[in-house]
């Protein structure tokens, strides 16, 4: 790795830094302020007090008012309709458990809604899947606003509750916080092997009966789905952050480990509450924080929604980012992970070839992420180069992986990566700005130039589809899907067709407005355009027959349209009666404020600003 390659990971945190000065000071002023009060117990009203502890045992009591013991709240994001979350059912006893033996206490401070977008890709539901992230969000700061904790566990990992819960708790900086997760379900039938039943079943060549079965050997059991889509990208970020326990994130939720790991996570919750060891996330998350989030997500090919979630993220903690920034560490760094749908594995493969901790301490011994940087394991990342195992007194100990991969096929280190630059790009041109996942796009297909077929629903493309409409090639066009417009779904429906397309030799590639997420895989797609059709961004102006040309390689997205023609057209609409449709039912009109007051996706899709 170069020594330029490595300055540049300090010249764009430091323009990070000179770009976020004013708002970054006011957010940790404001988390200092909040520090430096008494304890909730002892700044509250007796009758405040009493309302907070009433359903506490005696002991309970006694320990946090007089013997003025730490208390620790939990927010929790269980259900039992989420397979990564059900596992969380009974983590709160084993929580108050260790809790208790550590001379400290723990109440459930409140719960967070988490959506599954498995059950609701394609459907009504799917269009409040991106603002459920800021529900989360809300509903942590709820569960907090009670104001009587030293410290919080944030259980969660999925798509928008990650980003959700860390979010609300960045509002809460002046709290020392330590994310718990619960880790991903036994592999089932390879990605691989789902991802052709799709196609198959797309050209009518298998019936539902079939792809039911093969979906149901794919998603099978407790635990996060074992593709590296969003949720398993969330989980490699919060290491990158250190606010998990070190290699936490992928240990299955039956293993021995998995429980000790819980149990080591609110020692260390508490040990981060006390005086001198005070480790807020307000101060925790910083703008070299981000940086490294933003360097594991490209080093391993991950979700494209993070280029949403993590603005979001950085801005709850006064931190201001942009693709461009993106674009830019993409550049510099390598691609050290092929995990499906940038390659074959799951996530329990990428485990067993050394997983996170594998990653990071390539990047750290490379010079591409920042070591001394606050964690909840301690002022430093190094020991998220490590990896957990049970010791001979059954609780976590860590230690050193291998110098060289095992599994070359699933990661690699940073002198022989896959790629010498990440998985994401930005695009640009008259159409507007997008981003591009390209580490599962084969290199013959990053340039695309062909005719628009411009569509304003999943349906319609795939009605087209199956009459034969699209045997060519094609740019599909999919607009009207911003977050204004719909709550900016994602549209997976699209991809086994256009990857049905794709087979039979045809340049295919999709643009949209819309999102794809973690799960985009091998048709080149520019997604997140922005600003989107609604709001009046270029998309609108494309019609049918333009040629559009996706430039991976150069970051361009462009119509190739004269330049005059260009700026005398007229801004498409979408038929009143769809709109009124994307708005109404299914608790749709409940969300009709977010819709209107929504940012752009560039701007983190953010709906509280």
């Amino acid at each position: 790795m170069t020594t330029k390659t490595a300055r540049l990971i300090s010249e764009v945190t430091a323009r990070i830094q000179a770009r976020s000065a004013a708002t970054r000071e006011r957010y940790l002023a404001q988390v200092a302020q909040l520090a430096g009060r008494k304890r909730g117990v002892e700044r509250m009203g007796c009758a405040n007090v009493a309302h907070a502890f009433a359903a506490m045992p005696a002991n309970d009591k006694l320990r946090i008012v007089a013997e003025k013991a730490p208390h620790l709240g939990i927010v929790t994001a269980y259900n039992d309709m989420l397979s990564a979350h059900q596992p969380y059912e009974h983590y709160p006893e084993l929580i108050r458990a260790e809790a208790h033996a550590q001379g400290a206490t723990v109440q459930v401070a409140g719960g967070t809604p988490a959506m599954c977008d498995g059950v609701t890709q394609g459907l009504p539901g799917m269009e409040l899947s991106l603002f459920s992230r800021d529900s989360i969000a809300m509903s942590t700061a709820i569960a907090l606003s009670h104001d009587v904790f030293d410290g919080a566990l944030l259980l969660g990992i999925c798509d928008k509750i990650v980003p959700g819960l860390l979010i609300g708790a960045l509002h809460f900086g002046h709290l020392p916080c330590v994310f718990v997760p619960a880790g991903p379900m036994s592999s089932g039938i390879s990605n691989s092997e789902k991802a052709k039943v799709r196609e198959l079943y797309a050209q009518g060549k298998v019936g539902r009966e079939e792809l039911l079965k093969s979906e149901s050997a794919a998603y099978h059991g407790a635990g996060t789905c074992t593709f590296y889509g969003t949720a398993n990208s969330n989980q490699m970020l919060l290491e990158a952050m250190g606010l998990h326990l070190p290699g936490a994130a992928f240990v299955h939720p039956q293993d021995d480990l998995r429980e000790q790991l819980t149990r080591a996570a609110v020692r260390q919750a508490l040990s981060i509450t006390a005086k001198g060891n005070y480790t807020p996330i307000g101060r925790l998350v910083d703008e070299r924080c981000i940086v490294n989030a933003m360097v594991a997500l490209l080093a391993t090919g991950g979700s494209t929604n993070h280029l949403i979630h993590w603005v979001a993220v950085a801005r709850s903690a006064g931190i201001l980012i942009d693709w461009t920034d993106f674009s830019e560490l993409s550049a510099a760094v390598p691609l050290l992970a092929r995990v499906y749908p940038n390659g074959s594995a799951d996530v329990n493969q990428f485990q067993a070839a050394g997983g996170p901790g594998f990653v990071i301490r390539e990047l750290l011994q490379a010079g591409l992420m920042h070591e001394d940087v606050l964690t909840v394991a301690g002022p430093s990342l190094q020991a998220y180069g490590r990896v957990p195992s049970l010791g001979a007194d059954g609780k976590p100990q860590w230690q050193a992986l291998p110098e060289g991969s095992s599994d070359e096929g699933v990661v690699r280190t940073a002198a022989a990566p896959f790629s010498a630059s990440g998985g994401l790009k930005l695009l640009a041109g008259n159409l507007g700005r997008a981003v591009i996942k390209v580490s599962a796009v084969p290199e013959d297909r990053h340039v695309i130039e062909a005719p628009a077929r411009i569509f304003t629903d999943q349906e319609s493309m795939q009605a087209a589809f199956k009459a034969g409409e699209l045997d060519r090639d094609v740019v599909v066009v999919v607009r009207f899907q911003g977050p204004q417009a719909n709550g900016m779904p994602e549209l997976h429906k699209l991809t086994p067709p256009l990857a049905v397309l794709q087979g039979k030799g045809f340049k295919v590639a999709l643009v949209t407005d819309g999102r794809m997420s973690g799960a985009s895989g091998k048709v080149p797609a520019a997604i997140h355009v922005s600003p989107e059709a609604l709001a009046g961004g270029p998309l609108a102006m494309l019609r049918d027959g333009d040629l559009v040309r996706m430039d991976a390689v150069s970051g361009e997205l462009q119509a190739l349209v004269p330049e005059a023609e260009w700026a005398q057209r007229a801004l498409a609409s979408i038929a009143p009666e769809q709109q009124a449709e994307n708005g109404a039912g299914l608790g749709r009109e409940l969300f009709a404020g977010l819709r209107r007051n929504v940012k752009s996706a560039e701007e983190g899709a953010i709906s509280w600003l």
